[in-house]
Parts: structure tokens; sequence; C-alpha cells
């Protein structure tokens, strides 16, 4: 598959680039990718939810009553689970909700995110974008050249560049990442997947 390379006004170039088929034409495999985006999901969470059981509890350990003889219920102490105030029985404790996933598994979901952008015409190239001052401004002009600027994209760069990611930021449905930093659930979250000339390269020489 070919793909015209485009300048940040949309216009062609006359140049294009060969997509190569192991990495953009590959069979998508949904289900690794459902995991994928699972396990992005997942790994967002913070765990932190907590609730005190009936040790933890401040409170007095007398026993409400007696026994027997009263005609009520037996009763422990005021941190009972069942009084108002009292501990809670098997509540959420800190923990973790990120799993292991397969390293295949994970090349197969973002080889599978790329031909799906691919072969779904969601995906474009542009020449290296370079910014001499950050300007919001700017950016949304390169968005509307290219027709995205009402649309979700994400900017696929080579290198870092703080002016571009300073200009983006504050740009709602714009998103700016390395190409090292692409991962399963940050191609599908796109609507329209952009790459510069040297993010490409530079993704294609790390998935070769």
């Amino acid at each position: 598959m070919k793909l015209d390379v485009l300048t940040k006004d949309g216009e062609k170039t006359g140049r294009q680039i060969e997509l190569p088929e192991s990495i953009f034409g590959v069979e998508p495999n949904e289900h690794s990718m459902y995991l994928a985006v699972k396990l992005y999901n997942a790994n967002q969470r913070q765990g932190t939810h907590k609730t005190k059981g009936r040790s933890e509890i401040k409170g007095s350990t007398r026993k409400l009553h007696k026994q027997k003889g009263t005609g009520g219920s037996r009763k422990g102490d005021i941190k009972n689970p069942l009084f108002r105030g009292g501990g809670t029985v098997f509540g959420p404790q800190p923990r973790s909700y990120g799993f292991s996933l397969n390293k295949k598994v994970k090349r197969l979901a973002k080889l599978s995110a790329l031909s799906v952008k691919a072969t779904g015409g969601d995906l474009l190239i542009v020449e290296d974008i370079k910014l001499e001052e950050p300007k919001t401004k700017e950016f949304q002009s390169i968005l509307k050249g290219l027709s995205l600027d009402n649309t979700k994209s994400t900017l696929v760069m080579g290198e870092a560049d703080k002016n571009v990611l300073l200009s983006a930021r504050n740009i709602k449905k714009a998103n700016v990442a390395l190409y090292s930093e692409l991962n399963t659930y940050s191609i599908l979250n796109s609507d329209k997947l952009v790459f510069s000339e040297s993010g490409l390269n530079r993704l294609i020489e790390e998935l070769n």
C-alpha cells in the first residue's frame, strides 16, 4: 500500500511512501486488540479504594448487653458490621488491576490496530512539522489544512519537539505522541492517525 506524503497545508508533495504489508497489512485480530485495550485501561486504575474492617474501627470493645435474658438478639461490641458505623464486611482493599500480557499478543494487537487504520483510510503521512515557537493558533491552522480541525487525531513524531507539544496540548481533540509511545489504545482511540515522515520511518524500523 502506498500513501501520498502531504505538506502541513494538506497539499500533495508528489512523493509516496510504501507501507510494509507486515506492519500495515496484517489480518486484524480483534481479541488481541481487546486484551491490549483492557490492559491499558486496567493500568490507569489507581486501586487505592479502601474500607475499614471491624478490627480497624475506633470504638469500645464492651459487650452491649448480656448474652441471654434480654429477649433480643445476641450482640458483641459497637464495631459489629451490622450496626451503623461498624466495620465493613469484605469491603474493597488496595490492589493492582494490572495483569500480564504476552509480548507477542501485544505486538499482534498493535499491528492489528495499525492495519485497521491503514485499510480504513484513517492514516495520513505529513512532512516533519517544525514550529519556531509554541503557537496554538498555528497548530490549529495545520489541523485545518489537513481537514482534522473537528476530528480526534494523533500526530506521531520521530523525536520530541517541545514547541509542537505545547502548541497542541490545549486543543481538545488533538494529541501528539512519539513513535515509541504509540500503543494499541492510542491508535484505536484516534479517528485519524497522522504520521510525520520521521515518525513513520522510526516506527517501521522498530517493528521490523
